[in-house]
C-alpha cells in the first residue's frame, strides 16, 4: 500500500442533455481534453458517468405514464429476476446483472415526463468502451465507473455505487496484510469503486445537472482489471439473507 494520499474530486461541467444519438467519450473528449483547466483529464485519473447519461446514450429510455402505478409495477417485473418483497408499489428486486436494489434500478427522476430509464445492459461493457474509446481520442489511460444511487439495507439515506467498472480493481483484497499495530487482516475486503463513486457524487449531486466527475489522486496500486459483475455481486449461495 501507498503513504496516505489526497484526493481531488473535480465536477464535469457543460454536458448538456445527452440522447441516444450523443457519442458520450467524444463529449468527454471535448470538455476534458488538453487545456481545459480544472477538468481536465490526466493518466491515472478516474472518471464518474452516472448510469442515466450512459442509459440515454444506449437507448435505455421507455415510455411510462408516472401516474399509472399498474404499469409501473408491471415494468418492474419485466426489468427484475426475482422479487424479493413487495411494499405497495415498492419492490425489492434482484436485476439481471444480480443487483438487489429498489424497483429494478428503474429511474424516473431527470427524465422526461412519461419516460423511465432502465438500467444499461451490461454497465462493465459500458465502461470498458468509455475508457477504450477516450484512450484511443486522448491517449490517456484513465479508469471509468458507472455510477448509480443505491440505498443501503439497515441505513437511512441513499449514496451511489458502482455499477460498472474498468481499468480499476473493483475490491481490494487486504487479507494477509498487517495492519497499523501488526496484525494481520484476515477478513478485510475493501471495495473501493464504490467508496470512489460515493465521493464523486459529492460534487455532482441530484440535482445540480453535472452526471460526471474526476478523481484524481487514486493509489496506483488500485489500477488493473476487474469488472463490478465478477468481483462485487456476491452471490445468493453466499449470502445470509437470500
Amino acid at each position: 500500500m501507498a503513504d496516505a494520499r489526497s484526493l481531488s474530486v473535480i465536477p464535469i461541467e457543460g454536458i448538456g442533455e445527452i440522447t441516444q444519438t450523443s457519442d458520450l467519450a467524444a463529449i468527454f473528449a471535448d470538455l476534458c481534453g488538453a487545456n481545459r483547466d480544472a477538468q481536465t483529464l490526466c493518466d491515472g485519473d478516474v472518471l464518474v458517468v452516472t448510469q442515466k447519461i450512459v442509459s440515454k446514450a444506449e437507448g435505455r429510455l421507455v415510455r411510462l405514464d408516472h401516474s399509472d402505478e399498474e404499469a409501473k409495477v408491471a415494468l418492474i417485473e419485466q426489468e427484475a429476476t426475482r422479487i424479493l418483497r413487495r411494499r405497495g408499489s415498492l419492490l425489492i428486486t434482484e436485476t439481471t446483472h444480480g443487483f438487489v436494489c429498489a424497483n429494478a434500478g428503474i429511474d424516473l427522476s431527470n427524465v422526461d415526463d412519461g419516460t423511465a430509464a432502465l438500467l444499461p445492459i451490461d454497465p462493465d461493457r459500458s465502461a470498458r468502451r468509455i475508457r477504450a474509446d477516450l484512450r484511443r481520442a486522448l491517449n490517456l489511460e484513465v479508469a471509468v465507473i458507472v455510477s448509480d444511487t443505491f440505498g443501503r439495507v439497515w441505513r437511512q439515506g441513499v449514496t451511489d455505487i458502482a455499477l460498472g467498472s474498468a481499468g480499476i480493481v473493483p475490491v481490494l483484497d487486504l487479507r494477509g496484510t498487517l495492519d497499523a499495530n501488526g496484525r494481520e487482516l484476515v477478513a478485510t475486503e475493501i471495495c473501493v469503486v464504490d467508496e470512489i463513486t460515493a465521493a464523486a457524487d459529492l460534487v455532482m449531486g441530484k440535482a445540480t445537472n453535472i452526471p460526471a466527475a474526476i478523481v484524481r489522486g487514486c493509489d496506483p496500486d488500485w489500477f488493473g482489471e476487474g469488472s463490478v459483475a465478477d468481483d462485487v455481486i456476491r452471490r445468493p449461495e453466499d449470502d445470509l439473507f437470500r
